[in-house]
């Protein structure tokens, strides 16, 4: 766990306990430092999603506290700090991209003309600055995936949760963004929380790949990610690559026996 002091978000023992008796996390700690790029990995059911929608406040803990240290606010005082980009696009069909972009800063009461600027920079950092007056019907899958980053990034976040955002696309495209989002994290100093099942695309992308054990949800192993700070198709047929793949698919896989023993 990183140290306290540089650490942006804290999770403190956070149990998440559902209606009907579900137990999705249990007594989850985990500590998200300013500028690091952190996958969750672990099987379906284990808790990923709902850490990540607890950190955006979409979600609250059973027990435990997330907090930002150094603020004694709550989460819900760091809205305007985080972005979330969801598995689907969720774009608003009748709306061109401009307008789905626009979206956060209008809910915040920021006009149209105030904020044309920061849509037109969100735009750009994704590529899409020809497609402003597009529809979401003429875009491809992953031209909508930047849309959605798009909207994320207008308000300029310090926290960035990402939730298997290129689970539904083709290898190339998922590839490609992967680049992107890497590339947007390294420019602006962001930090991420990214969830995903592959293992691939966890330590291709991460600085930390945090493995979560089966139901209920905790933390099992937090892996260091080596690696290059700027990384492009290349790394992907290094050694280093390949060994730490193996390394993070060891650790999955002692998860998964662990848990048929468990359950």
């Amino acid at each position: 766990m990183k140290d306290n002091a540089a650490a942006l978000i804290q999770l403190d023992r956070v149990d998440k306990r559902y209606s009907n008796g579900t137990v999705a996390l249990r007594e989850m700690s985990l500590s998200i430092a300013r500028g690091d790029f952190v996958s969750l990995l672990g099987p379906s059911g284990c808790g990923k999603s709902t850490a990540l929608r607890m950190m955006a406040s979409l979600l609250q803990p059973s027990s435990g506290a997330i907090r930002w240290p150094g603020d004694k606010t709550g989460a819900e005082a760091h809205a305007r700090d985080i972005s979330f980009v969801f598995q689907e696009p969720t774009l608003m069909p009748w709306a061109t991209v401009f307008e789905n972009v626009y979206l956060p800063q209008r809910l915040a009461g920021l006009s149209r003309a105030r904020a044309t600027d920061d849509v037109k920079a969100a735009l750009a950092l994704v590529g899409l600055s020809r497609f402003a007056d597009v529809y979401p019907r003429e875009l491809s899958g992953g031209m909508k995936m930047r849309v959605s980053i798009a909207r994320a990034m207008v308000t300029r976040p310090r926290l960035l949760l990402m939730d298997e955002p290129f689970a539904a696309l083709d290898e190339m495209t998922r590839a490609k963004l992967n680049d992107d989002v890497r590339k947007l994290w390294s420019d602006l100093g962001l930090t991420v929380v990214f969830v995903t099942h592959n293992v691939w695309e966890a330590v291709y992308l991460s600085t930390r790949v945090v493995v979560m054990a089966a139901r209920p949800g905790r933390v099992i192993e937090d892996i260091p990610i080596d690696g290059p700070q700027q990384r492009a198709e290349a790394f992907r047929t290094t050694s280093v690559y390949t060994d730490q793949c193996v390394r993070v698919t060891q650790s999955l896989k002692e998860t998964l026996s662990h848990a048929d023993v468990d359950h």
